[in-house]
């Protein structure tokens, strides 16, 4: 009777006497192939949308959601995995329209993007989508909480002067509650339920879709499995899986080799890993390379499980660059970095000059550095470039200066300054 409601609802939009983008109600919901309107509704109604084709196997649903998904992450997602560029109406901008410091990326929307891509995962078991609700999740939601949980975003930019009040309230940093509590209560319930995404089972075979030290107790073929795994993800790749009592017998573990490690940053054109980083990874079992099947972004093993058995799984975690479609506009002349799934930027706490007029070489040499004592424990990038400044005559001047990068998701926690993820590279400094 529920998936008989949610088809009722969502068979009524664009045949009621309200039809307006704002509420994704402009048409029949099996005629929209464009992510418009309220980011948040948005979400929420098209993780919907994916439920019911995966249930009813509607193929004008299945057609319809998956355009939308291939129009949001093709044209209209941030790097952080944030939705909704206007703060206007809370909404998805035009195709490509992506302004780092007015962005809205709601924390909400945000959570809904874990929602969409979780079904979307459920709906046709490929990697790609949890790849994004990993890319979301490890940057876009958790950006929205204070590391100790008790101050939020309600927007998450990609740029801050210091002085655009982009938060709720007219504030620039987090708050511990706002008029319109949305963000604080959702994440509330969201970061419980983060466990639930870890693993997945279909049949025999056991997806391990996000990488995080755990213990797991799953029912395969109606038998009990039950495995530990232990890693410092995302700080280094090297994740250990160890198999506890298995009544399953033989099953096909399917690990997901992650789209950042395959060198593909989004499952799109619209961002691109700039440089010719190789990134290698591994899997052994009991210390030994063992035989698979690379499909769908997972890498498959099928064998009798034994107690004992552990699986060694690594990931070469490099800082890689990435530059944005040339569509985009507010990215042009401009690289980003990462490592892992996680974005980084540079915030004025860690460097004592403007961090605007910092210049990019196009073949940076990057620093990994463990702080441990630094925001709850990160590891920091840090790479040599140009700063710019001007003297009393109008004349450019240029030195040498360091840039220290930290997780994006870790930033406004040291007071009010200036942030930026995407870094102008060679000479084509502009400000935000």
């Amino acid at each position: 009777k529920y998936l008989d409601q949610a088809k009722y609802f969502l068979d009524m939009r664009g045949k009621t006497t309200i039809r307006q983008t704002y509420s994704q109600s402009q048409a029949p919901v099996v005629n929209q192939k464009e992510a418009v309107g309220h980011a948040v509704r948005a979400g929420y109604m098209y993780a919907g949308m994916a439920d019911v084709a995966a249930l009813t196997g509607d193929s004008s649903y299945i057609k319809a959601i998956d355009d939308i998904w291939n129009n949001i992450v093709g044209k209209k997602y941030y790097l952080t995995g944030g939705v909704g560029a206007l703060h206007w109406g809370e909404a998805f901008g035009a195709n490509y329209e992506l302004p780092n410091k007015t962005a809205y990326n709601e924390t909400c929307a945000a959570i809904a993007q874990v929602y969409l891509n979780q079904r979307m995962f459920l709906l046709h078991g490929d990697a790609k989508y949890i790849d994004c609700l990993e890319r979301t999740l490890y940057n876009g939601v958790i950006s929205g909480m204070s590391i100790d949980g008790g101050r939020f975003f309600y927007p998450n930019p990609l740029a801050a002067d210091g002085k655009y009040k982009f938060n709720a309230d007219n504030t620039l940093e987090r708050q511990p509650w706002f008029g319109c509590a949305c963000c604080p209560s959702n994440l509330s319930r969201f970061i419980p339920s983060v466990p639930g995404y870890f693993y997945a089972v279909k049949g025999n075979k056991v997806y391990v879709n996000l990488f995080a030290s755990s213990k797991a107790d799953l029912t395969v073929n109606g038998k009990t499995v039950d495995f530990t795994v232990d890693t410092k993800y995302p700080w280094n790749g090297d994740i250990a899986l160890t198999i506890g009592k298995n009544k399953a017998g033989q099953f096909n573990l399917a690990i997901r080799i992650p789209g950042w490690m395959r060198g593909q940053v989004v499952p799109s054109d619209l961002y691109k890993f700039e440089d010719n980083t190789k990134t290698p990874w591994s899997i052994t079992v009991n210390g030994k390379k063992v035989d698979g099947t690379l499909e769908k972004g997972y890498f498959s093993i099928s064998r009798k499980w034994k107690k004992g058995d552990v699986v060694r799984i690594h990931f070469d975690m490099q800082p890689r660059l990435v530059k944005a479609n040339d569509k985009v506009e507010a990215d042009r002349g401009r690289i980003a970095v990462e490592r892992g799934p996680l974005v980084y930027c540079a915030e004025t706490a860690d460097n004592q000059y403007d961090i605007f007029r910092f210049v990019m070489p196009k073949q940076p040499q990057f620093t990994v550095n463990d702080a441990p004592q630094l925001l709850n424990g990160i590891k920091t990038i840090s790479v040599e470039g140009t700063y710019l400044k001007t003297d009393d005559q109008g004349s450019v001047l240029s030195k040498s200066a360091q840039l220290k990068l930290i997780p994006y998701y870790a930033w406004n926690h040291r007071g009010v300054g200036k942030m930026l993820v995407w870094i102008p590279q060679g000479l084509s400094l502009m400000d935000e």
